[in-house]
């Protein structure tokens, strides 16, 4: 022991010295360093001071600036790609003022408004919370409702101002001598956001209650189109589109926000419906209108709550709603509101355990801390038969089954590959060798190519619960695939699943399908060729949503509705036998999800060409005229995912050309 203990000691007396060493030789070397850098510092100063520098001062600009302008150019894609840009940006300048004062109603058309004879005879109530309103905020506020073409309504004003803000309720009550309309009533102290709307409820006598905040603004005619849904199409629950602004007119808009009719996995993804939810009012019966624990995301809960019990909800695509954008609006900045972010995790969390769920996740996504990923537990273990047609194309087939079998983490499934007349010596041999795997079976299907008869003679021989329709020129990239389409796979209410496709340079090849988007008229993919760090359309790229259809190249379903609406129809040989088929399920009642969290790369009709040339064009074309007729009525509809105000002519979001 005494040996070990001064051999230790030595060692480290050894280590001791040796640090020192080297420590000296950084410092030496640091000296050496900070000389040098104070003698280029010099140097730079002698140059900076001679004549020719300063003289060659706009030069330099110049140099800056040309090759700022040159990395925009070649960022926006080119002479082309700003020629978009700038097209876009004028028919975005035309929408700002459709939808600002230009497009409130003339005289004329006011009048009309108001003397329309609706077949309801309807009350609605509108509940404004009040809290230190700045002065003209809330004469904006008030006339606004004042100014409503339907005038069968009533203004609930609480007032938890404090005494430094005795104005509110001056002019409040000012008000409400001038209009019996109008209610107002001076609080205690503040109860908050949810205390005072719920102050503001107990004063509603209306059927239907609407919800406004203090400092925002209401188009003329919201109320007006309103009562069109609640009376044209019984509508329980309505909200619009909105758009925020700054300053003291809604013409200075920010954002446009331009939303889908209702989607359930967007709103538990994100509060999209946010402004003007106006509900009927026995949708409350049994539960609050606002709830504290909520506080900050208060309209979210509520909004999960009411549209889960609502039997018609409509989606009016108008901007009726101006949110105001001031310093320490949720508008202007969700930071200046930080409990709003944890009160909307608690306000999703409690809708999912409503539903049954239990052992979720909900974290923030990079779009916004307010837009979550949802992680659904997998209610249990259930195999998959992933569906792969194949002709020739050894190494395109290579590439995509050794990526399933090198990343997959989900444990049960099975390949079935589908060979379709293939003639080289090559792609045998290799099917020799999958044949040796105990997770891949190679079938043969006989007959000309058709996609769809390929895949329903597959369906046939899988032994899973779950399909998984693959194209052969795929790879995957995310490890847990399987289990980000199962888990909404197995849901009672879900169709189809789909995934996010990238082209090798890293673009989006698929977002999602819109039903009558491109020339043809038929359905395209929506952020086609995108960067795949963008974000999306009001973050639209970054959670699961719900959408019309979802790509063949990677769809997973339940075998069940599979053939519960009888696979895919035959007639569509290659092209829209997809967007037929979740067309089916939907008719169905079932939901098509697309998620951004199952990630894969796709090559493109690597194994069969493009349709865009040749016989292959004439082939779509007839296909695309099939896909017309059939559905004929829900084309003529438009896509319920897809904002009526976007263009379909480009799968950009970006607005339409006003007529």
């Amino acid at each position: 022991m005494e040996e070990k203990k001064e051999q230790t000691t030595e060692e480290l007396q050894k280590e001791l010295e040796e640090a020192q060493y080297q420590n000296l030789l950084l410092s030496t070397r640091l000296s050496e360093l900070q000389e040098l850098a104070e003698d280029k510092q010099r140097q730079i100063d002698r140059i900076k001071n001679s004549t020719p520098w300063k003289l060659s001062k706009p030069l330099r600009v110049c140099m800056h600036w040309a090759k700022r302008q040159s990395s925009r150019i070649r960022n926006l894609g080119g002479p082309r790609g700003i020629a978009r840009k700038l097209k876009s940006k004028g028919i975005e300048k035309r929408a700002r003022v459709q939808h600002g004062t230009a497009s409130f109603p003339n005289e004329e058309e006011a009048a009309r408004q108001r003397e329309r004879k609706f077949s309801k005879d309807i009350c609605i109530s509108i509940l404004v919370p009040l809290y230190n309103t700045p002065k003209d905020f809330l004469k904006d506020t008030l006339d606004a409702v004042r100014n409503q073409t339907y005038e069968n309504w009533e203004l609930c004003l609480a007032d938890g101002s404090d005494a430094e803000h005795g104005y509110v309720g001056e002019y409040c009550s000012e008000i409400a001598n001038q209009d019996p309309r109008v209610k107002y009533e001076k609080l205690e102290k503040n109860m908050g956001i949810s205390g005072n709307t719920n102050a503001c409820l107990a004063m509603a006598t209306g059927s239907y209650i609407g919800l406004y905040d203090h400092d925002d603004i209401l188009h003329p005619s919201a109320l007006y189109y309103y009562m069109e849904a609640i009376c044209d199409e019984d509508a329980d629950y309505i909200y619009c589109d909105e758009t925020t602004f700054h300053g003291s007119s809604v013409d200075n808009m920010i954002t446009l926000h331009f939303k889908p009719d209702f989607s359930p996995d967007n709103l538990r993804a994100n509060n999209y419906i946010c402004h003007f939810s106006v509900f009927k009012r026995s949708l409350l019966e049994g539960t609050e209108l606002f709830r504290t624990q909520f506080d900050g995301s208060q309209d979210h809960d509520m909004i999960l709550r009411l549209t889960a019990r609502a039997q018609h909800i409509v989606h009016i695509p108008r901007i009726l709603y101006y949110w105001r954008s001031h310093k320490g609006s949720v508008a202007a900045d969700i930071s200046a509101k930080e409990y709003a972010i944890e009160a909307a995790k608690g306000a999703v969390a409690d809708h999912l355990r409503s539903l049954g769920y239990d052992n979720f996740r909900i974290e923030s996504t990079r779009a916004f801390e307010t837009i979550f990923r949802i992680h659904y537990p997998l209610l249990r273990s259930a195999k998959v038969s992933i569906l792969i047609p194949n002709r020739e194309q050894k190494d395109v087939l290579k590439r995509c089954i050794d990526s399933i079998l090198e990343k997959t983490t989900y444990p049960d499934y099975e390949i079935l590959v589908v060979e379709n007349n293939s003639s080289s010596a090559g792609i045998f041999a290799y099917y020799e060798e999958l044949k040796k795997h105990p997770k891949i079976r190679v079938l043969t299907y006989k007959g000309e190519f058709n996609y769809s008869k390929v895949n329903n003679f597959a369906a046939k021989e899988a032994s899973g619960e779950y399909l998984l329709l693959l194209n052969n020129d795929t790879e995957v990239i995310t490890l847990n695939w399987l289990e980000e389409l199962l888990m909404y796979a197995e849901r009672d209410d879900v169709g189809a699943v789909g995934a996010k496709l990238y082209y090798p340079d890293r673009t989006i090849q698929h977002a999602g399908i819109v039903l009558g988007l491109g020339a043809h008229r038929t359905a395209g993919h929506s952020h086609y060729r995108v960067n795949y760090e963008n974000l999306g359309y009001m973050g639209r790229l970054c959670y699961a949503q719900d959408v019309s259809a979802v790509t063949g190249a990677c769809l997973m379903v339940k075998k069940s509705r599979y053939e519960e609406v009888g696979g895919l129809d035959e007639g569509f040989r290659v092209a829209l036998n997809d967007v037929d088929f979740c067309l089916k399920l939907r008719e169905k009642g079932y939901l098509n999800i697309w998620t951004p969290f199952c990630e894969l790369f796709h090559y493109e009709s690597a194994s069969r060409g493009t349709d865009l040339s040749g016989p292959g064009a004439e082939r779509y074309e007839q296909e695309c005229e099939v896909f017309r007729k059939k559905w004929k009525e829900i084309l003529a509809k438009g896509d319920p995912y897809y904002n009526v105000n976007f263009s379909l002519d480009r799968s950009d979001y970006s607005l339409k050309e006003a007529k």
